[in-house]
């Protein structure tokens, strides 16, 4: 999420912080929920709602009491068929770091409900594939593959629902293969995060240095889980917000990413 990779940016707040957590307790639950709304006031936005937002409604239907895509799918271009890509993905040239410390990322199955001026990652594939004419003139997108079918995109999202683990490591291979100084990001959850790790293990060491790790931790506290590249913290009703290190998108000019897959 955004990486997912997206200078530093205006909105980042200073007190970003690169702590790993992990499954917090019923106890911490009020005290980070808070800290949420506290989080994103800090970035210029207005508290949204912490509701039981789920990531593999990006694949499917919208989770019952959710927004859905109807309405805004009445104003907004038609949308493919079922998964399929429906933007243009153009040759990838090698990648540079794009930033020189960590960012945002602030990814939407509505990308128009976006803030201007913010770093946006959307779905190329799925039940509701975004075409790219919805988030023309936005920068450059972070496009998202949910079904595996698609490794021209950079990003796979891998959690139930989505992509299976079972794919994540042959999908990494056909994108670095076809397009060797890309990189390749995997999207999923802290808790799912080790056996793809494993899986990932088994290519060789020159693609394994061209993963990167997007990982799911939604405590609603900035930071980056140590060993990924981005972090999702924050689960919104509109969308929802990373933090990336440098190298996200990019392969750093002094050789590898400091987080080496595997």
């Amino acid at each position: 999420m955004s990486v997912s990779a997206a200078t530093v940016a205006a909105g980042i707040s200073a007190g970003v912080a690169f702590a790993a957590t992990s499954d917090p307790s019923a106890g911490q639950a009020a005290n980070r929920a808070a800290a949420n709304g506290a989080a994103v006031d800090k970035l210029g936005q207005s508290s949204a709602d912490h509701g039981s937002s789920s990531k593999a409604d990006h694949a499917g239907a919208p989770a019952s009491g959710q927004e859905t895509n109807t309405q805004a799918s009445q104003s907004q271009p038609s949308q493919g068929q079922h998964g399929q890509s429906t933007h243009v993905q153009s040759p990838q040239k090698p990648l540079p770091p794009k930033h020189a410390a960590p960012y945002l990322i602030y990814d939407s199955l509505v990308p128009w409900k976006i803030p201007s001026g913010k770093k946006i990652a959307t779905y190329a594939t799925g039940a509701h594939p975004v075409p790219a004419s919805a988030v023309a003139g936005r920068g450059p997108v972070l496009w998202i593959d949910t079904l595996g079918t698609d490794p021209k995109v950079p990003v796979l999202d891998v959690e139930p629902g989505c992509a299976p683990s079972s794919i994540a490591a042959g999908w990494v291979s056909k994108r670095l293969s076809a397009q060797p100084s890309a990189v390749a990001i995997i999207y999923t959850s802290i808790s799912q995060w080790p056996t793809l790790q494993a899986d990932i293990a088994t290519l060789p060491a020159r693609m394994r240095t061209h993963v990167r790790w997007w990982i799911a931790d939604p405590t609603g506290v900035p930071h980056v889980v140590p060993g990924s590249n981005a972090t999702q913290w924050y689960w919104g009703s509109g969308y929802d917000i990373s933090t990336a290190l440098p190298n996200f998108e990019g392969l750093s000019l002094k050789g590898p990413a400091a987080c080496v897959a595997g």
